[in-house]
């Protein structure tokens, strides 16, 4: 999204084609500020225009933050050369994730004006398989043998740290490249200047393969506290690191797929605003017709108990009050074991202690619910018009509602609570256990169990 704060500066310095204004911008603000202010209704060429007054390190920081849909519309504004150029700049991670975005031919054609060491670690990254470990680590990392002392450390260390996506971790590699320990920078700066590596580093490190799956990869790092991961191959040779920035996406990705899936939305990526209408259309279009779909069944069901409503009238108006308990019910359930699975807190072996964990909830708040619908329906009793109708018992009237209320949510907050954890059993999403989809469900055997209560007391 454009920063508004600084988006007229942009304009007014390119108007007034001024190269030293346009310089400080881009160096003296912190290059996502540069980035978010330089998105906006301005067109490519004009971008690239304000870009070139800064160094091409400092173009690369800025391009680095673009969205990566605009960063695809820049590589078609330049030459190739200097897009090379800025390729060269980037971290190794943000240009891989862009070389996977591009036609193909733009690829091959920018990697032939690569140098030789880039080329060759962009073509390992992108060999990676795609939502893995692998497809997230970058290969810039601070490493060190194991018999260096202290001092030849930092030695070493200042010349690799330009290059480096970050050095709070050292970490410790045997010839074969295989991981064998790891050192942080403050224990280093504090050991003695003679100390070797091999006795002040950590030799318990914690690290995940290529092929891992990177919601694993963030729930270890969340799990150990740590700024970045190793990640290594099936011989322990280390191959890249996955840092904390990363993560992040991936966690906000994650939750981003889980909250529209329980929202009973199919995923969207994009800017809410910036996706085009025929793809939110068709995202939120599939998931209602689905749930309008199920919706009949709600008629089947009434349909099935039509002579329980005309002989006693004053049932239909409990109908909402009694299915929406079950509707409720359930997807509180349903959200809370969705993502209590999604933290790892339960799995699949803890159906039985879930069930009756659910049991014992959903009587409880089926009582607390069901006395609150006792009394509603004594005071609707009370006033409703019996016109032409032989109605129950005001005490009667109120046991039915009651007993359905109670039997109603304890089967929401059944059917809440197992759903997810079949949904996981099969290998399926368990966001798709969304509310509405939960809620469809209750409502339809919600009216089943009110209606066959009501039958047996009334009829």
């Amino acid at each position: 999204m454009p920063n508004p704060l600084f988006t007229p500066e942009v304009k007014y310095l390119l108007q007034e084609n001024d190269a030293h204004g346009m310089k400080e911008f881009c160096e003296s603000l912190h290059p996502a500020t540069v980035g978010d202010a330089l998105v906006c209704d301005l067109p490519v060429e004009q971008v690239w225009r304000f870009l070139k007054h800064t160094r091409i390190k400092h173009q690369a920081a800025i391009f680095e933050y673009f969205p990566i849909d605009w960063q695809v519309q820049m590589v078609e504004g330049t030459g190739r050369e200097h897009m090379a150029e800025l390729i060269e700049q980037m971290s190794h991670d943000d240009r891989v994730d862009l070389m996977r975005r591009l036609m193909p031919k733009v690829t091959e054609s920018l990697l032939r004006l690569v140098d030789e060491a880039n080329r060759r670690d962009i073509a390992t990254l992108v060999s990676q398989e795609a939502n893995t470990a692998g497809a997230l680590m970058t290969t810039d990392y601070a490493w060190l043998p194991p018999g260096l002392t202290a001092s030849e450390a930092l030695d070493r260390l200042r010349l690799q740290a330009p290059e480096s996506e970050t050095i709070y971790y050292i970490f410790v590699l045997d010839e074969q490249h295989r991981l064998t320990g790891v050192v942080s920078l403050r224990i280093l700066i504090l050991a003695a200047r003679h100390a070797l590596i091999r006795d002040i580093m950590e030799n318990q490190v914690v690290s995940v393969r290529a092929n891992e799956d990177p919601e694993k990869v963030a729930k270890t790092m969340a799990q150990f506290d740590l700024i970045a991961i190793p990640v290594v191959d099936d011989q322990n040779r280390m191959v890249g690191i996955i840092t904390h920035d990363d993560v992040i996406d991936v966690v906000v990705q994650e939750a981003t797929e889980d909250v529209h899936r329980m929202g009973a939305v199919g995923p969207i990526t994009e800017n809410y605003l910036e996706t085009s209408f025929v793809t939110v259309w068709g995202r939120r279009a599939f998931w209602l017709s689905c749930l309008f779909v199920g919706g009949i069944f709600t008629v089947w069901a009434m349909s099935r108990f039509q002579h329980a409503i005309s002989t006693v009238a004053l049932l239909a108006l409990f109908v909402p009050l009694c299915i929406s308990t079950g509707g409720n019910s359930g997807s509180q359930a349903a959200t809370l074991i969705t993502r209590a699975l999604a933290l790892g807190q339960v799995s699949e072996r803890d159906w039985l202690r879930v069930l009756r964990h659910e049991l014992q909830m959903g009587l409880a708040l089926g009582l607390s619910l069901g006395a609150i619908g006792f009394m509603i329906a004594l005071a609707t009793h009370a006033v409703y018009d019996h016109a032409g109708e032989q109605p129950p018992a005001a005490f009667t009237l109120g046991l039915v509602i009651f007993q359905a209320v109670v039997c109603i949510c304890i089967w929401g907050t059944i059917v809440g609570s197992m759903l997810p954890l079949i949904f996981r059993r099969i290998g399926v999403d368990p966001g798709i256990a969304s509310s509405p989809f939960v809620a469809t469900f209750v409502d339809v055997t919600g009216i089943v169990i009110y209606f066959t209560i009501a039958t047996m007391y009334l009829l």
